[in-house]
């Protein structure tokens, strides 16, 4: 299978896309990197401004549709510091939910250096010895300690290279007041963390993020050394980085972006990294840093291919298209695939029984054991109303397989198998086709009572036996448990089948032949 990460980050947006190997292996098939700078005025006005918006959404745009000629199975995407810090910032990933169909985490400091972590873990030999790595980011710099079998420390510090550049307030050569404030403003931000993680222990510091990389690139070129493909496992001293950043900065901007390694794109800001990676090695007594090419994308990666070991598995149990994307949704959102499964499996056994009455064919069942598979995903972002959060995720969660009506069909039964039922008079339900009306309103109720027979979610009702009758219709759930609180949610949630069958439904418990 292939899988992409995008990382929304504070400086750049990156895109990785693999080819899964193993269960825990990948080889990389394409890397891509775009300067967006959403995080540029954020720390100082808290506003992505319109250009980095605009850009950031065109850029995940084309993400996405490089993602979709690799025929990607899932998209993992991760917004970070800028994001999380902007008033817009909720907006901005609102637009690329509705118009790029992707739906971004929005992940905290502190997992973000979790998930760092995991990618330098598979890039360098860290061993049974404690290992620091420090991140610099746009807005925020990850540190974490751990080892090849454990994480023990992890921290975020609001210190980055667009949050410092918003401090100093321009682009030029800086002034010694200026330097000063900036190393002080540092030392006060990253103390504490780095006193935690000099108690907690290591014996080794590593770099990660295109700043460190660079600043390794830059100082490995003007010694002469080769650079193949990137700067990995590659040791850099303080003293060569420090004699780097001195001569960053006595330049203008201009000056700045014709140093081999460094370039236009980082140009504006990379003197502020130098001090901050020096500042940080100096309070930690580090004379020299190990540099790795991994970083929050390939984290993404792992950390999906842990989580989804035996998951994989389950997808691949999909017989169509349809049923392993609605699989890979579910998975998605972390819910119960056994509990969905025993849900369809008893609103199966209704619509069956009940076809002589509702006449529907085989493409409705479909609908059915589809939405049976996802209507409770919204459970992923709150319980309150999670029903109208799985109608939003289901209509822009990327369903392969499924033309548009059919997207609309399964987001509206997600969106009424509970509380209150479909009604012609609803907005949505209006503007459906006379026919598309009818199969959702025998379809939802259908889906209501087969979840309200899964009550307390221990798949007790082994079967069910409908019996028709010419003024009601009796449904007999087969137990050998008690299960009143299954029949009582059945029979609160019938009211829907009642008026689509204008005929009483009954609920009725019977014991096993």
């Amino acid at each position: 299978m292939n899988l992409a990460a995008i990382d929304i980050g504070t400086n750049s947006i990156h895109m990785i896309i693999v080819k899964v190997t193993s269960q825990r292996t990948f080889e990389i098939l394409l890397q891509e990197k775009e300067m967006v700078k959403l995080g540029v005025g954020v720390f100082s006005n808290k506003e992505i401004n319109p250009g980095a918006f605009a850009l950031g959404i065109d850029t995940i745009t084309r993400y996405v549709q490089l993602a979709d000629k690799f025929g990607v199975d899932e998209i993992i995407t991760a917004a970070t510091s800028a994001t999380r810090e902007a008033k817009n910032g909720r907006d901005f990933l609102d637009r690329i939910i509705h118009e790029v169909g992707v739906i971004p985490q929005l992940i905290s400091g502190k997992e973000e250096a979790r998930l760092i972590f995991l990618a330098v873990k598979r890039a360098i030999d860290i061993g049974k010895d404690n290992a620091l790595v420090l991140d610099i980011g746009g807005g925020s710099t990850e540190a974490v300690v751990g080892n090849q079998t454990e994480v023990i420390f992890k921290s975020s510090i609001k210190l980055g290279v667009l949050r410092l550049l918003d401090a100093v307030g321009h682009t030029g050569k800086m002034k010694k007041t200026e330097l000063e404030s900036i190393r002080n403003q540092i030392a006060g931000k990253a103390n504490k963390t780095l006193s935690s993680a000099k108690y907690v222990g290591y014996k080794k510091v590593i770099g990660t993020s295109g700043t460190i990389r660079s600043f390794g690139e830059a100082i490995m070129n003007k010694m002469g050394k080769q650079i193949i493909n990137s700067v990995n496992a590659e040791v850099i001293h303080k003293e060569d980085l420090d004699y780097l950043v001195h001569s960053l900065l006595k330049k203008d901007q201009d000056e700045r972006s014709k140093i081999v390694g460094i370039g236009t794109s980082r140009s504006d800001a990379i003197h502020l990294g130098g001090v901050l990676l020096s500042t940080l090695l100096e309070l930690i007594d580090a004379k020299e840093i190990t540099l790795c090419d991994a970083s929050l994308r390939e984290g993404l990666i792992i950390d999906y291919l842990e989580k989804n070991v035996q998951k994989h598995s389950i997808v691949r149990s999909g017989v169509t298209l349809k049923e392993k994307s609605c699989l890979q949704l579910s998975i998605r959102y972390d819910t119960d695939i056994e509990s969905k499964k025993h849900v369809a499996f008893l609103g199966l056994k209704v619509f069956d029984q009940l076809r002589s009455l509702h006449q529907m064919d085989d493409h409705f069942r479909e609908l059915l054991y589809h939405a049976s598979l996802i209507y409770d995903i919204g459970l992923f972002i709150n319980f309150e109303n999670y029903h109208k959060h799985s109608e939003y995720l289901i209509l822009n969660g990327r369903l392969r397989g499924f033309n548009n009506e059919e997207l609309i069909m399964l987001a509206l039964l997600a969106r009424y198998h509970r509380k209150s039922g479909p009604k012609k008079k609803h907005k949505k339900v209006k503007q459906l086709f006379k026919y598309q009306r009818k199969g959702l309103m025998m379809l939802a109720g259908i889906l209501r009572l087969a979840v309200g027979l899964d009550k307390t979610k221990n798949q007790w009702v082994e079967d069910l036996s409908c019996n028709i009758a010419a003024d009601n219709i009796t449904i007999y759930a087969i137990s050998d448990e008690n299960i009143d609180m299954e029949i009582w949610e059945a029979q609160r949630y019938a009211d829907t089948l009642l008026k689509v069958l204008k005929r009483p439904v009954i609920i009725a418990h019977s014991l096993p032949a």
